[in-house]
């Protein structure tokens, strides 16, 4: 295979990155758990090295990925000269960070972890707004950021984020020197969290964007037989997969594409595609086909909601429109795998459906009718309880 010759700018710096970068939260495991700790250490190996040969040069893990055990398989590939080819990033757990000291101690334990002596772009990882003020600004964390910069440990400093558009402008707007954001983006995103605004807005301060979840966990490289369907009709044959990279590539203020890969073929399929970015691949047609798969999804949605917020706040404490919202994931890509994953292991136990207590309150406010109370019974019993949808 040759190598890779679509490389793009990164913000400001004088450095050219592959169109694909090499994303380790999904490496292969020995049990069959996607995300487990039990990492098919050789067959990672692997597949980083042939990705590597082939022209990536940016390789991102985390502090928790895989157990903790991700950024120890990662600094084995990077051994026998693989560290040189590569610009490496990882993430600080902003969520252990208690005192000021954690941050080095986390820092130091990831150096160790991944057998060397600096990390090129190092990461706040998973920023809001809530870590921002109560970590970041309290605990003087980017003091100790730049710290590790003048003595080597750190060759720059960005954030991973997941949050609402202007918590994004606000935590751009809240440090001058930022080199890069991750932020997740694809066709179905183009309005949560930073969406295309903070897209837009990160690369006009001159950042470097680096996209996440391109294929929305996976979910969108398998899509339900209507969508498929359009695909399939439209004159030039893409697979999903590709389809969604392209797109995201097609945008100018991209920077890099992470993919978390699973397998050979999947960074084999990765690097064909990422051979054939670039921006402008997508005339009217193309686009014009994004967005009526992107509406024939969105049709797929059980539940009407508009995410308006006029049901809120609910005086038992759901938070209505994000469970309706995870519903209505596990039935447009007909995969309920994520978003059962997040509500009973990421939602605050106090905001699920299963809080309501049927008072109807919301129901009265509901501009859409919806009959939320019947409905959040509907969403405990599929994303809680793991029934069917």
């Amino acid at each position: 295979m040759e190598e890779i010759v679509q490389f793009r700018k990164f913000g400001k710096l004088d450095w050219n990155v592959s169109a694909l970068g090499f994303g380790c939260m999904r490496l292969p495991t020995t049990d069959g758990i996607p995300l487990s700790g039990n990492i098919n250490e050789g067959e990672s190996i692997r597949m980083i090295r042939f990705a590597i040969d082939n022209g990536v040069n940016y390789i991102d893990t985390a502090y928790p990925y895989h157990g903790r055990n991700g950024e120890i398989v990662v600094g084995k590939a990077l051994k026998e000269g693989y560290r040189k080819k590569v610009k490496l990033a990882t993430k600080s757990p902003v969520w252990l960070l208690n005192k000021a000291e954690d941050f080095d101690s986390c820092l130091n334990e990831q150096l160790k972890k991944l057998q060397t002596d600096h990390i090129d772009f190092y990461l706040l990882h998973g920023l809001d707004k809530l870590r921002w003020d109560s970590v970041i600004l309290k605990l003087g964390i980017l003091k100790k950021a730049e710290s590790a910069i003048r003595d080597g440990r750190i060759g720059r400093l960005g954030f991973s984020f997941h949050d609402t558009c202007d918590s994004f402008k606000e935590i751009i707007d809240g440090y001058d020197r930022w080199v890069l954001c991750q932020i997740q983006y694809n066709y179905m995103d183009t309005e949560n969290q930073a969406g295309t605004k903070g897209l837009q807005y990160a690369a006009s301060k001159g950042m470097a964007v680096v996209v996440m979840e391109p294929l929305l966990g996976g979910r969108l490289a398998n899509p339900p037989q209507p969508v498929q369907a359009l695909f399939d009709s439209f004159k030039k044959q893409r697979s999903p997969s590709d389809w969604a990279l392209q797109w995201v590539w097609n945008q100018p203020e991209v920077s890099l594409v992470l993919s978390g890969m699973s397998s050979m073929k999947q960074v084999e399929e990765n690097i064909r595609s990422a051979d054939l970015s670039g921006v402008g691949s997508f005339g009217a047609e193309e686009a014009h086909l994004i967005e009526c798969v992107r509406e024939k999804f969105k049709e797929r949605a059980a539940i009407p909601c508009t995410k308006c917020g006029y049901c809120m706040p609910c005086p038992s404490g759901v938070n209505i429109p994000r469970n309706f919202e995870l519903y209505n994931d596990a039935v447009m890509y007909d995969d309920p795998g994520a978003p059962r994953m997040t509500y009973t292991r990421f939602f605050d136990e106090k905001e699920r459906a299963n809080v309501c207590i049927q008072c109807r309150i919301c129901e009265e406010k509901c501009p859409q009718k919806i009959v939320i109370s019947e409905l959040l019974s509907q969403v405990h019993a599929v994303l809680g309880e793991g029934k069917p949808v």
